[in-house]
């Protein structure tokens, strides 16, 4: 008989900080998505610590008060990670560890991890560590504290900064190296996308957990590995796909998240070239979670950084099917409207109505609702491309429903 596999969640308290720039409302869910990245890593959240202040404290991100009233949650708890929701700087992260004995993780290292654990190629793995080693290197001082001069007295005199400044030459030299394979790897990924062909290249693209693989392996009758966690996937898959008699390429790519790193940015370059050299985007977006609209800003933000906010986008809503809205009691005077409280359709009348019908697309993936709509969007799309491209191939693909009824004729013909 197989042996159940337990798995052993750390245990894990998180931090973050309301500012002016940042409201309650925005930190607890920032707060929420710290708890779910969390626990894509192998945490358990026990306790969330929050702080206003008009700045982050620059030598321990939060007052010294806060500080230590979590130091005293650790030990009493037995709290093995704490994470903040924000990029602590070298000295704060150094200053918080000389206070609270435990590990001390920012939201980057939290996304690094999940990398680290998600990447299953050498070339994702290349990045990853890249990435890692890029994030670790003003961070290195902290390793060491055992041998720093600071501290003083019989034995502590000396060794200590050349052993850091070894470790620093160590990594840097790394991070060259690192740079170097991927450059030849960029270059064979650039070959095998000119060895493509002049196919119509359409890329999935949204924030992390939309279901975007969902979609690819509904579509691509693919297997792309899907899960709902967050980073599900890492690296690039690209599946040669024909809907009626058109063929195209499709990728799926790795979902954006806000805050997002920029180490990740620079070092998962060329999986964002897939997106880079697209013809046609698919901006998939999961419609059931609450804060979708923000999810969209972060996205089109990271387009943006990456040059690719130009080209054609169709908007997938996808998870209708887990669509939950709130709803007013007619008895509640109270209660004001808010876009919490839309249906779909209110959606629809929306800002959503400006995209054009062309333009916006609600699915259900994984329960195929209004697939075949979907479809045929992504086919004109597709099609349209093609014959600006190739004008002459006009014939060879007739309009969606041409191509159905075509289809249609020759099933009865066979019977």
């Amino acid at each position: 008989m197989l042996e159940k596999e337990t798995i052993n969640f750390e245990k894990t308290a998180i931090v973050g900080i309301v500012t002016q720039n940042q409201s309650e409302e925005k930190l607890n869910e920032y707060l929420d998505e710290l708890e779910f990245l969390t626990f894509t890593a192998g945490g358990e959240v026990v306790k969330r610590f929050s702080q206003k202040m008009e700045r982050p404290n620059p030598k321990t991100f939060v007052g010294t008060g806060k500080l230590e009233e979590i130091c005293l949650f650790v030990k009493e708890n037995d709290i093995s990670t704490l994470v903040f929701d924000d990029e602590l700087s070298p000295s704060q992260q150094k200053n918080i560890s000389k206070i609270i004995d435990c590990k001390i993780l920012d939201r980057t290292h939290l996304i690094l991890d999940i990398f680290a654990q998600r990447a299953e190629t050498s070339y994702a793995r290349t990045q990853v560590e890249l990435a890692q080693c890029q994030y670790l290197l003003p961070r290195l001082s902290g390793m060491w504290t055992h041998l720093e001069r600071q501290k003083g007295g019989i034995g502590m005199r000396g060794p200590g900064e050349t052993e850091i400044e070894t470790d620093r030459r160590i990594v840097r030299d790394r991070i060259a190296l690192l740079k170097e394979k991927i450059k030849t790897i960029d270059k064979q990924m650039g070959v095998q996308r000119s060895n493509r062909g002049a196919m119509v290249r359409v890329a999935l693209v949204g924030y992390t957990n939309v279901g975007k693989s969902t979609l690819m392996n509904a579509v691509g009758k693919s297997d792309v590995f899907v899960e709902n966690k967050l980073f599900a996937t890492l690296d690039t898959t690209v599946r040669k796909v024909v809907i009626k008699n058109l063929p195209f390429l499709l990728s799926d790519t790795v979902g954006f998240i806000r805050k997002l790193p920029t180490q990740l940015v620079d070092s998962f370059k060329s999986t964002l070239d897939e997106v880079r050299e697209a013809d046609l985007l698919l901006h998939v977006v999961d419609i059931s979670h609450p804060e979708f609209e923000d999810h969209i800003e972060s996205v089109n933000q990271t387009l943006l950084d990456i040059k690719a906010h130009d080209k054609p986008v169709i908007m997938v809503f996808n998870k209708i099917d887990a669509y939950k809205h709130l709803t007013i009691d007619e008895d509640d005077l109270m209660t004001e409207k808010t876009p919490r409280h839309f249906t779909l359709e209110e959606w629809k009348q929306t800002w959503m109505h400006r995209l054009g019908e062309q333009n916006a697309l609600f699915i259900s993936a994984t329960q195929k609702e209004n697939f075949e709509d979907f479809r045929e969007r992504v086919y004109e799309a597709v099609r349209q491309i093609h014959i600006t491209r190739f004008p002459y191939n006009k014939f060879l693909y007739p309009d969606y429903k041409d191509a159905v009824e075509k289809e249609e004729k020759e099933d009865e013909d066979n019977e």
